[in-house]
């Protein structure tokens, strides 16, 4: 079930409906049930593994806080480290069968190939369950959580299975922590009935979400597509907008999941992390990545980079942990080399950008250069664009050999002409849609300029407004979202670009 379906359009209000009206201390069991039958929604299988995942991870805990009643406290230790190995073992080889067992055999045969060895014939004929990375992790953030006793162990199995398989966060995150849902759901039965400012607030969010991916990253995806997928039939002109078109793509699909699910959760009194703050407003790489997919960028800090030393080990190490940490990003993000590249590229601007601070910053004050004023901000920001934008090749591209054609054809075949004669309205959008198109992302610019300057998002910053000025603003959203949006072949939803991981 996705979110910019009429099913949930049917099954939102139905859940929250049932949710305020039955005793509070059912609120949980009918939540996991809701939550169990949206994941259903896809594949009924899905369920076994979630609900493994869940298992496994609940009787962890249990065993760790055990272990943390034993009597000697050497062997309690041992046997807190030795849950902990099997729990990651057993979660990540779950993870890794159904996720990178094809991507494994396929390297294999790779290398063999090179050495002219008979390439090994079995696959795994597995269907990707739709969100095992995010409950994969979120469920592993728990379990450490645990053993570092940041977090109480959750005892109860219902309240348990519910922090995992949360609907509004389970299939493409936030990936949640259990310091911060976990312990908001051991309150569930404190949630006030209802809030209307909170239910607005909820409301805002899941509208803007869906405009960010109905009128826009589905409309901009016509574009992209079509040049992506035929590259070699266009030049470096109609490419480096596609490229540029792509970056706002998965931003405002990405970004537009979290939105909803943020509001979904909101209108029900749960407050999910905020996961996209105006990334491409940032001014650095570091800077980019505080602001992109915060959830797992934090997770990765808190759980990877941290335990292999953070920067507690001198500038060689912490280069080295940086780079660990975004190839294993990478890696997350899917099966594939040139995922695995887009994380590295990632990693060495970071490097890149830490290894040459203390230089860059005597030189811009021996050449007298401003570094508090608009110019200098907006000369990082557009910096920082374009290195995401070069990555983002590598990301969108089918292949490594595709991408480094993409570049290529960038930088060997300049068209600048098809900014001016109309060519561009052949890939995809005539000049109704695209107009339709620069309209929506003047809205986006603007409201992203609202966070990033008033710190305020949107809906604390309609919410400030005069109430003509609100509703105006919400119904016209509304609008522009059942009168522009994409419906795809047969008004069917479009799937959201991070299911697939």
């Amino acid at each position: 079930m996705q979110f910019n379906s009429v099913d949930f359009m049917i099954f939102f209000p139905a859940v929250v409906a049932v949710y305020f009206v039955i005793p509070r201390k059912l609120r949980e069991y009918w939540l996991l049930i809701a939550s169990y039958y949206f994941y259903m929604g896809w594949n009924a299988k899905y369920a076994l593994l979630i609900g493994s995942s869940t298992a496994i991870t609940y009787v962890s805990g249990l065993l760790l806080d055990r272990a943390d009643h034993t009597k000697e406290e050497r062997a309690g230790k041992l046997q807190k480290k030795l849950v902990l190995a099997v729990c990651m073992a057993v979660n990540l080889g779950i993870l890794a069968v159904f996720k990178y067992g094809n991507f494994a055999i396929n390297s294999v045969n790779y290398i063999l190939s090179k050495m002219h060895v008979s390439a090994v014939e079995r696959r795994f004929d597995l269907l990707l369950p739709v969100g095992i990375s995010f409950y994969t992790f979120q469920a592993l953030g728990y379990i450490m959580d645990v053993y570092r006793n940041d977090v109480e162990v959750e005892k109860n199995p219902v309240r348990y299975a519910l922090f995992v398989s949360f609907f509004p966060q389970l299939v493409a995150g936030p990936i949640e922590r259990s310091k911060n849902l976990l312990n908001q759901m051991r309150s569930i039965d404190q949630i006030q009935v209802w809030d209307a400012k909170r239910v607005a607030s909820g409301g805002i969010f899941m509208v803007w979400g869906l405009f960010m991916k109905m009128v826009i990253a589905d409309r901009i995806a016509i574009p992209v597509d079509t040049v992506f997928n035929n590259f070699r039939m266009y030049g470096g002109t109609e490419i480096a907008l596609a490229a540029v078109g792509f970056a706002i793509q998965i931003y405002c699909d990405f970004g537009s999941y979290s939105m909803i699910a943020i509001g979904a959760a909101k209108v029900m009194g749960f407050q999910l992390m905020e996961n996209f703050n105006t990334p491409y407003f940032a001014v650095g790489i570091r800077d980019f990545w505080g602001r992109w997919h915060i959830s797992l960028s934090t997770w990765f800090r808190d759980y990877l980079y941290i335990p292999l030393g953070g920067n507690r080990r001198g500038k060689f190490r912490k280069a080295v942990n940086i780079m660990i940490v975004f190839l294993t990003s990478g890696l997350w993000h899917g099966a594939d080399w040139s995922f695995v590249l887009w994380g590295g590229i990632h990693g060495f601007y970071q490097v890149l950008e830490d290894v040459t601070e203390k230089l860059r910053n005597k030189l811009w004050k021996a050449m007298n250069v401003k570094t508090e004023c608009f110019s200098w901000k907006f000369l990082q920001m557009a910096v920082t664009f374009v290195l995401v934008v070069f990555a983002w090749i590598f990301f969108r591209a089918d292949s490594i050999r595709d991408a480094l054609g993409v570049i290529k054809r960038i930088v060997t075949c300049q068209t600048p002409w098809v900014l001016f004669d109309g060519e561009i309205y052949t890939l995809g959008l005539d000049r109704i849609e695209m107009n339709i198109l620069i309209v929506s992302l003047v809205i986006l610019f603007l409201v992203d300029l609202v966070r990033y300057l008033k710190k305020q998002t949107l809906d604390v910053f309609l919410m400030s407004q005069n109430l003509w000025f609100e509703w105006f603003a919400v119904i016209g959203l509304i609008v522009m979202i059942f009168i522009f949006g994409e419906y795809g072949p047969a008004f069917d939803p479009q799937q959201f670009i991070y299911f697939q991981f």
